[in-house]
Protein backbone atom coordinates (compact mmCIF):
# COMPACT_ATOMS: atom_id res chain seq x y z
CA UNK A 1 0.00 0.00 0.00
CA UNK A 2 1.20 3.62 -0.82
CA UNK A 3 2.17 5.76 1.37
CA UNK A 4 -0.49 8.23 2.60
CA UNK A 5 0.33 9.78 5.96
CA UNK A 6 -2.50 11.94 5.73
CA UNK A 7 -4.98 8.85 5.48
CA UNK A 8 -2.09 6.70 8.18
CA UNK A 9 -3.25 10.01 11.01
CA UNK A 10 -6.94 9.38 10.47
CA UNK A 11 -6.39 5.82 11.87
CA UNK A 12 -4.94 6.90 14.98
CA UNK A 13 -7.64 8.40 17.25
CA UNK A 14 -5.03 10.06 19.83
CA UNK A 15 -3.78 12.24 17.19
CA UNK A 16 -7.00 14.26 16.76
CA UNK A 17 -6.90 15.39 20.06
CA UNK A 18 -6.23 18.57 21.47
CA UNK A 19 -3.19 19.31 24.66
CA UNK A 20 -3.43 22.63 26.35
CA UNK A 21 -5.61 24.15 23.75
CA UNK A 22 -3.33 22.92 20.75
CA UNK A 23 -3.54 20.39 18.34
CA UNK A 24 -1.57 17.25 19.82
CA UNK A 25 2.15 17.07 17.42
CA UNK A 26 3.41 14.01 18.93
CA UNK A 27 7.23 13.58 18.57
CA UNK A 28 7.97 10.88 21.59
CA UNK A 29 7.90 8.10 19.31
CA UNK A 30 11.52 6.85 20.61
CA UNK A 31 9.64 6.32 23.87
CA UNK A 32 6.27 4.59 22.42
CA UNK A 33 4.63 5.05 19.47
CA UNK A 34 1.02 5.66 19.54
CA UNK A 35 -1.89 2.63 18.34
CA UNK A 36 -3.89 2.82 15.53
CA UNK A 37 -7.69 2.04 15.16
CA UNK A 38 -6.81 -1.78 14.17
CA UNK A 39 -4.40 -2.44 17.26
CA UNK A 40 -6.99 -1.13 19.80
CA UNK A 41 -9.99 -3.33 17.91
CA UNK A 42 -7.90 -6.25 18.31
CA UNK A 43 -7.64 -5.36 22.08
CA UNK A 44 -11.55 -4.92 22.67
CA UNK A 45 -12.14 -7.80 20.01
CA UNK A 46 -10.04 -10.57 22.60
CA UNK A 47 -11.78 -9.15 25.64
CA UNK A 48 -15.43 -9.24 24.40
CA UNK A 49 -15.25 -12.28 22.08
CA UNK A 50 -13.20 -14.74 23.64
CA UNK A 51 -11.50 -13.26 27.10
CA UNK A 52 -9.93 -17.00 28.62
CA UNK A 53 -6.44 -17.96 29.48
CA UNK A 54 -4.44 -20.03 26.69
CA UNK A 55 -3.71 -23.63 26.50
CA UNK A 56 -5.40 -26.98 27.82
CA UNK A 57 -8.71 -25.20 28.13
CA UNK A 58 -11.41 -27.52 27.85
CA UNK A 59 -13.80 -25.03 26.09
CA UNK A 60 -14.28 -22.93 23.23
CA UNK A 61 -13.52 -19.52 24.08
CA UNK A 62 -9.95 -21.18 25.53
CA UNK A 63 -9.31 -23.04 21.96
CA UNK A 64 -10.22 -19.86 20.35
CA UNK A 65 -7.84 -17.62 22.54
CA UNK A 66 -5.18 -19.94 22.23
CA UNK A 67 -5.67 -20.42 18.18
CA UNK A 68 -5.15 -16.50 18.33
CA UNK A 69 -2.21 -16.30 20.53
CA UNK A 70 -0.02 -19.19 18.87
CA UNK A 71 -1.28 -17.37 15.19
CA UNK A 72 0.69 -14.20 16.68
CA UNK A 73 3.45 -16.12 17.57
CA UNK A 74 3.66 -17.51 13.57
CA UNK A 75 3.36 -13.40 12.59
CA UNK A 76 6.02 -12.55 14.77
CA UNK A 77 8.50 -15.19 14.01
CA UNK A 78 7.50 -14.45 10.02
CA UNK A 79 8.37 -10.71 10.37
CA UNK A 80 11.52 -11.25 11.58
CA UNK A 81 12.41 -14.12 9.48
CA UNK A 82 12.75 -16.28 12.23
CA UNK A 83 13.84 -20.15 11.74
CA UNK A 84 11.31 -21.21 14.08
CA UNK A 85 7.78 -20.44 15.83
CA UNK A 86 9.19 -21.95 18.64
CA UNK A 87 12.17 -19.23 18.89
CA UNK A 88 9.84 -16.73 19.54
CA UNK A 89 9.32 -15.95 23.47
CA UNK A 90 7.05 -13.60 25.07
CA UNK A 91 8.29 -11.29 27.70
CA UNK A 92 7.28 -8.23 28.98
CA UNK A 93 9.47 -5.79 26.57
CA UNK A 94 13.17 -5.46 25.61
CA UNK A 95 14.07 -5.37 29.25
CA UNK A 96 12.92 -8.46 30.38
CA UNK A 97 14.07 -10.33 27.21
CA UNK A 98 17.71 -9.11 28.23
CA UNK A 99 17.68 -9.86 31.61
CA UNK A 100 16.33 -13.78 30.91
CA UNK A 101 19.24 -13.69 28.54
CA UNK A 102 21.52 -11.98 31.49
CA UNK A 103 20.47 -14.27 33.81
CA UNK A 104 21.98 -17.78 31.53
CA UNK A 105 24.68 -15.44 30.74
CA UNK A 106 25.75 -14.84 34.23
CA UNK A 107 25.64 -18.65 35.19
CA UNK A 108 28.19 -19.78 32.44
CA UNK A 109 30.74 -16.58 32.52
CA UNK A 110 33.27 -17.28 34.64
CA UNK A 111 36.67 -15.09 35.63
CA UNK A 112 38.59 -14.28 32.93
CA UNK A 113 35.86 -13.69 30.17
CA UNK A 114 34.98 -10.99 28.87
CA UNK A 115 31.54 -8.70 27.70
CA UNK A 116 31.03 -6.00 25.54
CA UNK A 117 28.99 -3.09 25.18
CA UNK A 118 29.20 0.04 23.79
CA UNK A 119 28.88 3.62 25.21
CA UNK A 120 25.72 4.00 23.29
CA UNK A 121 23.85 1.37 25.86
CA UNK A 122 20.23 2.15 26.81
CA UNK A 123 20.64 1.23 31.20
CA UNK A 124 18.60 -1.88 30.12
CA UNK A 125 21.57 -3.15 28.34
CA UNK A 126 23.89 -2.12 30.12
CA UNK A 127 23.17 -2.81 33.93
CA UNK A 128 22.49 -5.81 33.11
CA UNK A 129 25.54 -6.86 32.10
CA UNK A 130 27.44 -4.64 34.41
CA UNK A 131 25.31 -6.68 37.16
CA UNK A 132 25.79 -10.47 35.25
CA UNK A 133 29.82 -9.76 35.27
CA UNK A 134 30.14 -8.57 38.92
CA UNK A 135 28.53 -11.47 39.94
CA UNK A 136 30.47 -13.84 37.85
CA UNK A 137 33.88 -12.45 37.88
CA UNK A 138 33.60 -11.88 34.04
CA UNK A 139 35.06 -8.42 32.54
CA UNK A 140 32.95 -5.36 31.53
CA UNK A 141 34.40 -4.06 28.01
CA UNK A 142 33.21 -0.84 26.82
CA UNK A 143 33.68 -0.04 22.91
CA UNK A 144 33.64 3.88 22.47
CA UNK A 145 31.71 6.26 20.32
CA UNK A 146 33.15 9.61 17.91
CA UNK A 147 31.89 12.52 18.87
CA UNK A 148 29.17 12.80 16.84
CA UNK A 149 27.77 9.72 18.36
CA UNK A 150 28.95 6.93 15.60
CA UNK A 151 29.85 3.40 17.48
CA UNK A 152 34.29 3.11 16.64
CA UNK A 153 34.08 0.65 14.53
CA UNK A 154 37.99 0.10 14.66
CA UNK A 155 37.86 -0.07 18.40
CA UNK A 156 35.23 -2.74 18.24
CA UNK A 157 37.68 -4.85 16.68
CA UNK A 158 40.38 -4.33 18.97
CA UNK A 159 38.96 -5.03 22.22
CA UNK A 160 37.12 -8.19 20.32
CA UNK A 161 39.81 -11.42 21.70
CA UNK A 162 39.91 -14.61 22.43
CA UNK A 163 38.16 -13.98 25.65
CA UNK A 164 35.09 -12.50 24.23
CA UNK A 165 32.17 -14.54 25.30
CA UNK A 166 29.28 -12.35 24.94
CA UNK A 167 28.60 -8.81 23.03
CA UNK A 168 25.59 -6.86 23.59
CA UNK A 169 25.17 -3.72 21.41
CA UNK A 170 22.05 -1.63 20.24
CA UNK A 171 20.53 -2.15 17.27
CA UNK A 172 19.97 1.52 17.07
CA UNK A 173 20.63 4.13 19.79
CA UNK A 174 17.71 5.59 21.65
CA UNK A 175 19.11 8.65 22.86
CA UNK A 176 20.82 9.68 19.32
CA UNK A 177 19.26 8.00 16.34
CA UNK A 178 22.58 5.91 14.91
CA UNK A 179 22.49 2.68 13.77
CA UNK A 180 24.83 0.46 14.21
CA UNK A 181 26.45 -1.75 11.58
CA UNK A 182 25.16 -4.83 13.65
CA UNK A 183 25.55 -7.51 11.03
CA UNK A 184 29.17 -6.79 10.09
CA UNK A 185 29.91 -6.79 14.07
CA UNK A 186 28.13 -9.89 14.86
CA UNK A 187 29.40 -11.59 12.52
CA UNK A 188 33.14 -10.35 13.93
CA UNK A 189 32.22 -11.07 17.05
CA UNK A 190 31.28 -14.78 16.16
CA UNK A 191 34.48 -15.12 14.60
CA UNK A 192 35.74 -15.38 17.81
CA UNK A 193 33.20 -17.69 19.24
CA UNK A 194 30.84 -15.36 20.78
CA UNK A 195 27.18 -14.77 21.60
CA UNK A 196 25.49 -12.09 20.36
CA UNK A 197 22.56 -9.74 21.60
CA UNK A 198 21.13 -7.20 19.60
CA UNK A 199 19.08 -4.38 21.51
CA UNK A 200 15.83 -3.97 18.60
CA UNK A 201 13.64 -1.80 21.00
CA UNK A 202 14.32 0.88 18.14
CA UNK A 203 15.20 -0.92 15.48
CA UNK A 204 12.12 -3.23 14.60
CA UNK A 205 9.94 0.04 13.85
CA UNK A 206 12.09 1.47 11.26
CA UNK A 207 12.33 -1.42 8.78
CA UNK A 208 12.49 -5.07 7.95
CA UNK A 209 14.20 -7.21 10.83
CA UNK A 210 15.95 -10.21 9.45
CA UNK A 211 17.47 -11.93 12.32
CA UNK A 212 18.64 -14.67 10.44
CA UNK A 213 20.77 -12.27 8.03
CA UNK A 214 21.86 -10.27 11.20
CA UNK A 215 23.57 -13.65 12.57
CA UNK A 216 22.56 -12.66 16.22
CA UNK A 217 22.20 -15.49 18.68
CA UNK A 218 19.76 -13.19 20.32
CA UNK A 219 17.31 -9.83 19.66
CA UNK A 220 14.99 -8.20 21.85
CA UNK A 221 12.10 -5.50 21.22
CA UNK A 222 8.99 -4.12 22.53
CA UNK A 223 5.54 -4.26 21.60
CA UNK A 224 5.06 -0.60 22.31
CA UNK A 225 7.36 0.80 20.05
CA UNK A 226 5.84 -0.85 16.83
CA UNK A 227 2.66 0.21 17.22
CA UNK A 228 1.42 -2.12 19.58
CA UNK A 229 0.69 -2.21 23.23
CA UNK A 230 2.44 -1.90 26.48
CA UNK A 231 3.50 -4.64 28.58
CA UNK A 232 4.17 -7.46 25.54
CA UNK A 233 7.42 -7.86 24.16
CA UNK A 234 9.58 -10.35 22.50
CA UNK A 235 12.90 -12.34 22.90
CA UNK A 236 14.43 -14.15 19.95
CA UNK A 237 16.69 -16.66 20.58
CA UNK A 238 18.43 -19.61 18.19
CA UNK A 239 16.42 -22.79 19.17
CA UNK A 240 19.86 -24.65 19.34
CA UNK A 241 21.06 -21.62 21.81
CA UNK A 242 17.47 -21.51 23.49
CA UNK A 243 16.43 -24.66 23.75
CA UNK A 244 18.82 -25.82 26.83
CA UNK A 245 18.72 -22.16 27.80
CA UNK A 246 18.42 -21.53 32.24
CA UNK A 247 14.96 -20.99 33.28
CA UNK A 248 14.28 -17.42 34.01
CA UNK A 249 11.08 -17.94 35.70
CA UNK A 250 9.29 -21.00 37.00
CA UNK A 251 5.87 -21.72 38.01
CA UNK A 252 2.75 -22.78 35.77
CA UNK A 253 2.98 -23.63 32.08
CA UNK A 254 6.66 -24.12 32.03
CA UNK A 255 6.38 -27.43 33.86
CA UNK A 256 6.76 -30.86 32.26
CA UNK A 257 6.84 -32.78 35.57
CA UNK A 258 6.65 -32.01 39.25
CA UNK A 259 7.19 -33.45 42.46
CA UNK A 260 7.96 -32.50 45.98
CA UNK A 261 11.63 -33.25 45.46
CA UNK A 262 11.75 -32.26 41.95
CA UNK A 263 10.91 -30.56 38.55
CA UNK A 264 11.76 -30.57 34.92
CA UNK A 265 10.93 -28.15 32.23
CA UNK A 266 9.01 -28.50 29.04
CA UNK A 267 9.83 -28.15 25.59
CA UNK A 268 10.57 -24.48 23.83
CA UNK A 269 8.74 -21.90 23.62
CA UNK A 270 6.95 -23.29 27.25
CA UNK A 271 10.15 -23.85 29.40
CA UNK A 272 10.94 -19.99 29.01
CA UNK A 273 7.32 -18.60 29.50
CA UNK A 274 6.29 -19.07 33.06
CA UNK A 275 2.57 -18.03 34.21
CA UNK A 276 -0.30 -16.35 32.82
CA UNK A 277 1.19 -14.44 29.96
CA UNK A 278 -0.24 -11.31 28.32
CA UNK A 279 -2.85 -12.92 25.76
CA UNK A 280 -4.43 -9.59 25.09
CA UNK A 281 -1.24 -8.16 24.31
CA UNK A 282 -0.02 -10.30 22.48
CA UNK A 283 -2.89 -10.72 19.63
CA UNK A 284 -2.53 -6.37 20.03
CA UNK A 285 1.15 -7.03 19.01
CA UNK A 286 0.55 -9.17 16.18
CA UNK A 287 -2.23 -6.62 15.00
CA UNK A 288 0.14 -3.57 14.74
CA UNK A 289 2.71 -6.09 13.04
CA UNK A 290 -0.33 -6.99 10.42
CA UNK A 291 -1.37 -3.37 10.15
CA UNK A 292 2.11 -1.98 9.53
CA UNK A 293 3.15 -4.43 6.85
CA UNK A 294 0.47 -3.04 4.62
CA UNK A 295 3.40 -0.13 3.91
CA UNK A 296 6.63 -0.39 1.94
CA UNK A 297 9.54 -0.46 4.25
CA UNK A 298 11.24 1.49 2.18
CA UNK A 299 8.51 4.48 2.27
CA UNK A 300 8.70 4.49 5.64
CA UNK A 301 12.10 4.56 5.59
CA UNK A 302 12.13 7.50 2.70
CA UNK A 303 9.67 9.18 5.00
CA UNK A 304 11.01 9.26 8.74
CA UNK A 305 14.00 10.36 6.30
CA UNK A 306 12.71 13.09 4.80
CA UNK A 307 11.51 14.57 8.67
CA UNK A 308 14.64 13.84 9.97
CA UNK A 309 16.38 15.86 7.09
CA UNK A 310 14.53 18.74 7.61
CA UNK A 311 14.72 18.39 11.10
CA UNK A 312 18.06 18.76 11.16
CA UNK A 313 18.21 21.53 8.28
CA UNK A 314 16.13 23.69 10.54
CA UNK A 315 18.13 23.10 13.61
CA UNK A 316 21.00 24.38 11.90
CA UNK A 317 19.11 27.48 11.31
CA UNK A 318 18.26 28.28 14.81
CA UNK A 319 20.72 30.25 16.91
CA UNK A 320 21.91 28.68 20.14
CA UNK A 321 20.68 24.96 19.20
CA UNK A 322 23.47 22.14 19.01
CA UNK A 323 22.55 18.65 17.65
CA UNK A 324 23.70 16.16 20.21
CA UNK A 325 24.14 12.24 17.88
CA UNK A 326 24.87 13.65 13.87
CA UNK A 327 26.42 10.05 13.17
CA UNK A 328 25.72 9.70 8.98
CA UNK A 329 23.79 6.81 9.39
CA UNK A 330 20.83 7.80 11.45
CA UNK A 331 16.68 6.63 12.21
CA UNK A 332 14.09 9.74 12.58
CA UNK A 333 15.67 11.11 16.03
CA UNK A 334 16.95 14.40 16.59
CA UNK A 335 18.63 15.32 20.19
CA UNK A 336 19.57 18.61 21.28
CA UNK A 337 20.49 21.34 23.69
CA UNK A 338 19.68 24.42 23.49
CA UNK A 339 22.34 27.64 25.15
CA UNK A 340 21.27 28.65 28.36
CA UNK A 341 17.91 26.10 28.94
CA UNK A 342 17.93 23.25 30.68
CA UNK A 343 16.38 20.65 28.50
CA UNK A 344 13.85 20.00 30.71
CA UNK A 345 12.44 23.68 30.77
CA UNK A 346 12.79 23.57 26.71
CA UNK A 347 9.85 20.59 27.51
CA UNK A 348 7.58 21.68 29.49
CA UNK A 349 7.44 24.77 27.42
CA UNK A 350 6.60 22.74 24.26
CA UNK A 351 4.45 20.77 26.31
CA UNK A 352 2.42 24.20 26.43
CA UNK A 353 2.16 24.68 22.89
CA UNK A 354 0.83 20.83 22.80
CA UNK A 355 4.05 19.36 21.09
CA UNK A 356 5.14 16.28 23.02
CA UNK A 357 9.03 15.49 23.14
CA UNK A 358 11.59 13.93 25.61
CA UNK A 359 13.66 15.01 27.95
CA UNK A 360 16.34 13.48 30.33
CA UNK A 361 18.95 11.75 29.85
CA UNK A 362 17.14 8.80 28.10
CA UNK A 363 18.57 6.11 30.40
CA UNK A 364 21.83 6.62 28.91
CA UNK A 365 23.67 7.87 31.61
CA UNK A 366 27.03 6.91 30.97
CA UNK A 367 26.58 8.37 27.29
CA UNK A 368 25.23 11.48 28.32
CA UNK A 369 28.76 11.88 30.68
CA UNK A 370 30.84 10.90 27.34
CA UNK A 371 29.20 13.79 25.19
CA UNK A 372 29.38 16.13 28.39
CA UNK A 373 26.23 17.03 28.61
CA UNK A 374 23.10 17.06 31.62
CA UNK A 375 20.75 15.79 29.09
CA UNK A 376 19.07 16.59 26.02
CA UNK A 377 15.72 16.93 24.26
CA UNK A 378 15.29 14.39 21.85
CA UNK A 379 12.34 15.00 18.96
CA UNK A 380 11.20 11.28 17.52
CA UNK A 381 9.49 10.96 14.44
CA UNK A 382 7.54 7.91 12.74
CA UNK A 383 4.98 7.20 10.21
CA UNK A 384 2.29 9.56 10.60
CA UNK A 385 4.33 12.62 11.23
CA UNK A 386 4.53 15.53 8.77
CA UNK A 387 6.50 17.90 7.33
CA UNK A 388 4.63 20.64 8.95
CA UNK A 389 4.75 19.17 12.74
CA UNK A 390 8.34 19.47 12.33
CA UNK A 391 8.24 23.12 11.33
CA UNK A 392 5.83 23.25 13.97
CA UNK A 393 8.38 22.16 16.73
CA UNK A 394 10.91 24.64 15.65
CA UNK A 395 8.60 27.46 15.61
CA UNK A 396 7.63 26.28 19.32
CA UNK A 397 11.56 25.95 19.99
CA UNK A 398 12.36 29.50 18.49
CA UNK A 399 9.32 30.80 20.76
CA UNK A 400 10.79 28.98 23.87
CA UNK A 401 14.08 30.50 23.15
CA UNK A 402 12.56 33.83 23.54
CA UNK A 403 10.90 32.93 26.57
CA UNK A 404 13.88 31.46 28.13
CA UNK A 405 16.43 34.41 27.09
Amino acid sequence: MSLNVADIRKQFPILSREVNGHPLVYLDNAATTQKPQAVIDALVDYYTQCNSNVHRGAHYLSDEATRRYEAARQTVAKYINANRNEEVIWTSGTTEGINLVANGVAQRLKAGDEVMVTEMEHHADLVTWQQACKRSGATLKVVPIHDNGELNVDAFHELLSDNTAFVAMPHVSNALGTVNPIKELTAAAKSKGALVLIDGAQGVAHGAIDVQDIGCDFYAFSGHKVFGPTGIGVLWGRFDVLNDWPVWLVGGEMIATVSYQNATWGELPNRLEAGTPNIAGVIGLAAALDWIQQYDAEEIRAHEQALLARATELAKQTEGLRIIGDAPNKIGVLSFVLEGAHPADIGFLLDKQGIAIRTGDHCAQPLMNRLNVPGTARASFTIYNTLDEVDQLFAGINKARMMLA
